[in-house]
């Protein structure tokens, strides 16, 4: 089972992907987590990627698709996975369908969370201020707001177009969205519900 979850930064797709994936058996693998860790480990990748998340921009796709053929191609991930920020441009839909597709695998579902961006400012501002968090400055929130506009949304229209999108309400307790999720891709017929 091969699972994406999208929606703009802050709308909660990191702990929906953790419920989803502990619900299916898969690892949730996070862009985002990756890219924390090696920054925190100074990694030459975590160097490379810190210019990028500073600025409140998208780490270069070449960067981020060899991480994630990487991270794919471990063991665990043998059985499927569920993406949380990856893909985030046309150019990723692509690399990831050369990723999976050699091994005569697809997407199964790819779950769009919908949600209010007043809200989503407001709900990162706050988790700045919980978790010190330098790079949730709302400066960088709006900026990473636009370019998710730019540059990712259009991928909703690209995996609608494959019969893939299942779109839920983002807002609400952390049970009541996944219980929204499950009922939403139960709805829809997608494939991982099984």
């Amino acid at each position: 089972m091969r699972i994406i979850i999208m929606g703009p930064p802050g709308a909660g797709k990191g702990t929906q992907a953790k419920h989803l994936a502990q619900h299916f058996g898969i690892p949730a693998i996070s862009t985002g987590d990756i890219f924390r860790a090696n920054v925190s480990l100074a990694t030459p990748l975590g160097l490379d990627a810190k210019r990028y998340l500073d600025a409140g921009e998208y780490v270069p796709d070449e960067i981020t698709n060899g991480m994630v053929r990487d991270r794919i191609g471990e063991p665990d991930a043998a059985g499927g996975f569920l993406l949380d920020g990856y893909p985030r441009t046309l150019a990723q839909v692509e690399e990831l369908d050369g990723m999976i597709g050699p091994g005569g695998h697809e997407l199964d579902a790819v779950i769009s969370l919908v949600v209010d961006e007043r809200e989503v400012v407001e709900r990162l501002l706050q988790r700045a201020r919980i978790e010190g968090r330098a790079d949730d400055t709302e400066d960088i929130i709006r900026r990473r707001q636009e370019i998710y506009l730019e540059q990712t949304a259009p991928l909703i229209d690209a995996y609608r177009n494959r019969g893939l999108i299942v779109e839920v309400d983002g807002f609400g307790e952390v049970d009541e969205v996944t219980k929204r999720i499950l009922s939403a891709c139960e709805l829809s017929g997608a494939e991982m519900i099984r």
